[in-house]
């Protein structure tokens, strides 16, 4: 890969209104918002994004209007694509591609746990040839404590070495260094993502991509900052950033991360749609955006 996928990538929230439609006016906000912080791309509908709680039309229709509003370039986005069905994830990663979406970040098929690196390798064939464009760019998203499967370093390492320039990155939000640092070391043609800001440093150090960090939704700026000292490798001038910047982040995670991100966006901006999540999630309490706002502080 000539150009290699870096940088601080937001995988944005998802409002919703009070009768739980996608809140369009809050989502292209909160969009403009985190490109305007320093996000290098946008992620919509992963985790963060309560994807799966989101039809594919609604998916594939604020990913348009991302772009026909011009809030962000096609670009700037990687979307979210992967679900059970081999066919659906094809959908929506077609659809993203011919948009000229970034990339797209896909789940392995998740509820069948026992499947084998070669299951998954012919699914992730499967989707890369169905695509059957060369505009396609995939990173790989390793989150097992959520789909009970994960992708290995192994795995990662055949796709990139059968599809180098389409299986490009890799997203670990497994919170395990030692996964992250053994996907780095066994598929170096790959930039890896840990999911969280709090592994940046170290992941860089070692070739590492970024972070794609649910916290940059409300603390973009200065993890952009830190990741540009990195990428400079005026690693004193990054690591000085990382207490505060952990603090931050663990604050969020206390709150729920969804949540809390949520109850924060309301007190921010006043606007208590942003307390909804769609079930099975129950609401964010509005208490608890004042106290992380009081804590933060």
């Amino acid at each position: 890969m000539t150009n290699r996928m870096i940088g601080v990538i937001t995988p944005i929230l998802t409002p919703y209104n009070d009768d739980l439609s996608i809140a369009d006016d809050l989502y292209l906000a909160h969009a403009a918002d985190c490109l305007a912080g320093g996000a290098h791309y946008l992620s919509p509908f992963g985790t963060t994004s309560e994807a799966l709680s989101n039809t594919s039309r609604e998916r594939m229709e604020m990913l348009e209007s991302l772009i026909s509003s011009g809030t962000a370039r096609a670009d700037q986005l990687m979307p979210g694509t992967g679900l059970n069905s081999l066919e659906e994830t094809l959908t929506l990663s077609r659809h993203a591609v011919e948009l000229g979406c970034a990339a797209v970040m896909t789940l392995p098929p998740f509820f069948y746990v026992t499947a084998s690196d070669d299951g998954l390798y012919r699914y992730f064939s499967q989707l890369i040839e169905g695509v059957a464009s060369d505009a396609l760019k995939i990173c790989l998203y390793h989150i097992p404590q959520n789909t009970g499967i994960g992708i290995s370093p192994a795995l990662a390492a055949r796709l990139n070495q059968a599809f180098p320039e389409v299986v490009v990155a890799y997203k670990d939000s497994s919170g395990d260094w030692e996964n992250t640092k053994a996907v780095i070391e066994a598929a170096p043609g790959i930039s890896v993502f840990p999911g969280s800001e709090s592994f940046l440093i170290d992941a860089m150090k070692v070739g590492g991509g970024g972070c794609i960090s649910a916290s940059c939704n409300s603390n973009v700026g200065a993890i952009r900052a830190m990741f540009d000292h990195a990428s400079e490798e005026d690693w004193k001038a990054a690591e000085s950033m990382l207490p505060a910047i952990n603090v931050h982040r663990q604050a969020i995670q206390r709150g729920g991360l969804i949540p809390a991100l949520k109850s924060l966006k309301a007190h921010q901006s006043g606007d208590a749609r942003w307390l909804n999540l769609r079930p099975p999630l129950e609401n964010a309490a509005p208490e608890l955006g004042r106290e992380l706002v009081l804590s933060l502080a």
